[in-house]
């Protein structure tokens, strides 16, 4: 595989973690603010990985289907961290933390990449840096 797809279907299957564990998240909460906010977010990230695939695609290459194990890991861990306190406050702590990853994924990612990707990556990155913000700022007003 091309080395830039490859490099793009880390960040997809990174941005997977993160719209898997919003919908997860989004069964677990019962404050219907959060399950919308998470919805949202959800969806956010399902556009991204759907703007890398079509990339990926394009060079003839097969679009990750899959998330990490790390991303699987931080979702049982604010599992387990949710039974023993605040779900709210975990749940979003814990997709703040995944917000940071993926931001910071896509940011090294532009720095390395070839001029097409990094057209792409860099559409894509407000959207990144929105979500990101938008989490950071709910887990400041929670804290």
């Amino acid at each position: 595989m091309n080395p830039a797809m490859t490099h793009l279907n880390e960040l997809i299957e990174i941005t997977r973690d993160g719209q898997r564990f919003y919908q997860h998240a989004m069964d677990e909460v019962k404050d219907p603010e959060l399950c919308k906010l998470f919805r949202d977010m959800a969806q956010a990230k399902i556009q991204i990985i759907q703007a890398l695939s079509v990339k990926v695609a394009a060079n003839n290459e097969q679009p990750s289907q899959d998330g990490t194990l790390s991303g699987r890991m931080r979702q049982l861990y604010a599992d387990t961290k949710a039974h023993l306190g605040n779900e709210n406050a975990t749940y979003v702590a814990q997709l703040e933390e995944m917000e940071d990853r993926i931001l910071h994924a896509f940011e090294d990612a532009l720095k390395d990449a070839e001029p097409d990707v990094r057209a792409l990556l860099a559409i894509e990155l407000p959207k990144i840096r929105a979500c990101h913000d938008r989490m950071r700022s709910l887990k400041q007003s929670l804290a």
